[in-house]
């Protein structure tokens, strides 16, 4: 049988943020409205209309491009892409084509067997971006009908499709690949650190299951050792990590089983059926030469100034992959933990104020420590117990209650040896739930570490005169129960008890 490469290339559309849309002045905050309550006579394309650049959108476009390591055009041109669709009001859309506004970039992805995280570093690759351009989206089609249940048709009519433009004219950038791609988990690597960049940058909020950010895939196979790559086929309504990686797995098997059919590969436009897990053809697939491009009469050439260009270089934040060095390299944390870390901009800028004030707080106490002892006691309660009572409630990190200042505030008392980690962790949650500051849930919840040896030696007495056996099974030589006579005495404290000083009380007394 022969073996086969898979070449895969991506188009992503990502919606910007802005506050209005691509050529006109209505809200692109469209989510939550009635249908066609965000329209006007230019979204609609009604006669007479004429479009307007959107000056937050290009500038959107070209921070973008510079994260993504694009070279940025002096010369921009939109185009007219000719095609007929029910949700595209004019019957073209406005693009860019042969000059948008960035060309030639990449975004190395980490490439391994398995998905997720591992203690090893995998393999770099880098994949090339042709271009990243900026277009306007289309409408939104509602498709319903009485063998539905919808009642808003009389019984019988049958089916319809409803139009909603309240999306027409929303900003989005397209973003299209190198055929670089090798296999589906490369392609599910890329778009994991695409959104990652998207949202580190806060140009999109590059949600898939909302529809803020869409990929379309071509995929073709050929022999290994073939130069010509095979025919490609476009696949669409991919709107998960998921659903990429299931629905390119599909069309990979079916391509191969073609061949070795002695079938040849058409070039069609798939789409993704998620209930049934398989690809369906929807439209013979489009060349460019069929959208009839040619430059919008109705905008002017647009010249990117350089100077304007380095403005907005200045605004770029540190990226995922230099700040997960920086982890490393500086604070010494697990490589592990600081992908954990670094995954979301909320969460990593969590823990950057959280051990600032750590180590102000440690500094103020007179604390031993140090600035990488530091930043792994924050990077473990972050990435442990508050990360478990986030997955618990469902929430993000926008939706905690407990400020950065308040856990550096937590683990202070912990270092001071006013709480010890049981209790800490009792603390935690119920901050999380109220609020409230640390000190105040400790005192409350009667969670104030006892370091008095004098109560704790009586607790290890009684914890003993309970447990003969075991004293005596340990005295005989039998060592290991110690750690479960130290737990016993813990108990007698109501978990209170500073365990150092058990610890040396509990040897002291069994050696007697």
């Amino acid at each position: 049988m022969t073996t086969y490469e898979t070449i895969i290339g991506l188009e992503v559309h990502a919606q910007l943020r802005t506050q209005s849309k691509m050529f006109c002045g209505c809200s692109a905050d469209y989510a939550a409205a009635a249908p066609n309550t965000h329209v006007c006579p230019v979204c609609m394309a009604l006669p007479g209309a004429l479009p307007v650049i959107n000056h937050t959108a290009v500038e959107k476009t070209i921070l973008a491009g510079l994260a993504l390591n694009c070279t940025i055009c002096e010369h921009a041109v939109f185009a007219r892409k000719n095609y007929h669709y029910a949700d595209l009001p004019k019957g073209y859309q406005i693009s860019q084509y042969e000059l948008p506004f960035c060309r030639d970039g990449w975004i190395e992805v980490e490439v391994e067997n398995k998905p997720g995280f591992s203690e090893k570093p995998g393999l770099s690759k880098r994949i090339g971006i042709t271009r990243a351009h900026l277009e306007e989206d289309t409408g939104k089609l509602v498709h319903g009908g009485s063998e539905a249940g919808d009642t808003r048709l009389s019984q019988g009519r049958g089916s319809y499709t409803l139009v909603d433009l309240n999306r027409a004219g929303v900003p989005l950038l397209e973003i299209v690949t190198e055929p670089d791609i090798r296999s589906p988990e490369e392609a599910r690597a890329y778009l994991v650190k695409l959104q990652q960049i998207l949202r580190y940058l806060g140009v999109s909020s590059a949600d898939m299951e909302r529809g803020a950010m869409r990929c379309e895939a071509n995929v073709s196979v050929r022999p290994v050792g073939q130069e010509k790559f095979g025919t490609k086929v476009e696949v669409k309504n991919l709107n998960s990590f998921k659903s990429v990686k299931l629905a390119l797995e599909y069309e990979v098997a079916r391509q191969i089983a073609a061949l070795e059919r002695g079938e040849r590969v058409v070039q069609v436009t798939m789409g993704w059926d998620e209930e049934r897990g398989r690809t369906v053809v929807q439209r013979t697939k489009e060349s460019s030469d069929d959208y009839r491009y040619f430059p919008e009469p109705d905008l002017p050439p647009l010249v990117v100034d350089r100077a304007w260009v380095d403005e907005i270089r200045s605004r770029l934040v540190e990226l995922p992959d230099a700040k997960i060095a920086r982890y490393v390299n500086e604070l010494s944390l697990d490589p592990r933990d600081a992908q954990l870390l670094a995954m979301d901009r909320g969460v990593a800028e969590y823990f950057e104020a959280t051990l600032a004030t750590l180590r102000n707080q440690v500094s103020r106490r007179n604390l031993v420590s140090s600035a990488m002892g530091d930043a792994k006691i924050a990077a473990n309660w972050i990435t442990g117990e508050l990360f478990r009572l986030m997955n618990a409630a469902g929430a993000g990190i926008e939706a905690v209650k407990v400020a950065p200042a308040a856990l550096a505030e937590l683990l202070g008392l912990v270092a001071a040896g006013q709480v010890n980690q049981n209790g800490a962790k009792r603390a935690l949650g119920a901050m999380f739930v109220t609020g409230q500051p640390a000190d105040q849930v400790i005192r409350e919840l009667g969670l104030a570490q006892v370091s008095d040896a004098d109560a704790l030696a009586q607790a290890v007495t009684d914890a003993l005169a309970k447990f003969p056996a075991e004293v005596a099974r340990y005295r005989g030589g039998e060592e290991k129960i110690f750690g479960w006579l130290l737990g016993q005495v813990m108990r007698e404290t109501k978990g209170k008890g500073n365990p150092a000083v058990v610890r040396e009380l509990l040897e002291k007394s069994l050696r007697g």
